[in-house]
Order: structure tokens, then C-alpha cells, then sequence
């Protein structure tokens, strides 16, 4: 069996990939889904928001440092809508926080996986969001994100 290196921080010495910062989850009615979700996890949704660049409402939960978002697909042309109608409802996404998505991005393209986007855009709950193919990742749709900075 080969060796596994645990090194999570890059030349630079700044961690690349910081924690799970959420977990995506397609729903087909968020309302219901938020009902549901708020009696599993004992609290309410701390933010809801449309993101009308990717045709979805989302509902985030916070339970300790995990969070949860749920999207609901708002036109029949958006990824959620596609995944909903190809696999159905369920987890969607993984999402990774990290402090430089740029460099991030730049690091795993040089790794050899497929960036689905070429600059990082505004997603919901004030960050910056790329993709990361799931055919890099074992069949999972990894998603990056940063912080914004209320400078930027």
C-alpha cells in the first residue's frame, strides 16, 4: 500500500483547502425542504437568498461549525433543475472554504483537474464560488469558496 503524504499547506505556508464550509443539498420545494430540515437539525435557516446568475433559492442551516444549504431550481434551465431531473433530489455539492480562491484554482488546475469556471463568481452567503468537475472527483461536485471581503 502506498504512503499517503498529509500536507495541507502550500509553498507559501497558507492552508489551501481550510474545512468543509457546507454541504449542498437539491430540493424540489424549499419550503417543504426547509420545514424538514429545520425539525432534524433544531433550528431555523439563518439566511435565505435567491441567486438569480444560477436560477436558485437557497436556505442555509447552521447547526455547530456545519452548514447545510438547500437549492431550489427557480427556471427549468438551471443546474439544480438538470440535477433534480437526472437524479432527483439529494446531495448536490461539497463545499470547501479557502482564503485564495485564485490560487486555489491555479493549484488543482495544476493538479490536472477540470475548473468549470475561469474566474471565481459571486454565490450565495457573501462568497466567491468555483467548481471543480466531478469526474476529477470521484462523481462529487466540489465547490470553492471564499469569503468576501467587505474591502473588496
Amino acid at each position: 500500500m502506498d504512503t499517503i503524504t498529509n500536507s495541507t499547506t502550500c509553498k507559501t505556508g497558507l492552508k489551501m483547502i481550510e474545512k468543509i464550509e457546507h454541504i449542498g443539498i437539491a430540493v424540489k420545494n424549499i419550503e417543504e425542504a426547509n420545514k424538514v430540515y429545520q425539525k432534524l437539525l433544531g433550528v431555523a435557516p439563518y439566511k435565505m437568498e435567491a441567486v438569480e446568475s444560477e436560477g436558485v433559492s437557497t436556505s442555509f442551516f447552521q447547526t455547530g461549525e456545519s452548514k447545510i444549504e438547500l437549492l431550489e431550481a427557480t427556471n427549468s434551465e438551471s443546474a439544480i433543475a438538470k440535477f433534480i431531473e437526472k437524479k432527483g433530489e439529494g446531495v448536490h455539492h461539497i463545499a470547501f472554504a479557502v482564503k485564495d480562491i485564485k490560487a486555489e484554482m491555479r493549484r488543482l488546475a495544476n493538479e490536472g483537474f477540470t475548473i468549470l469556471n475561469k474566474e471565481p463568481k459571486k454565490g450565495a452567503d457573501n462568497k466567491l464560488v468555483c467548481f471543480i468537475h466531478p469526474k476529477n472527483t470521484k462523481g462529487v461536485l466540489v465547490e470553492l469558496c471564499q469569503e468576501i471581503d467587505a474591502n473588496d
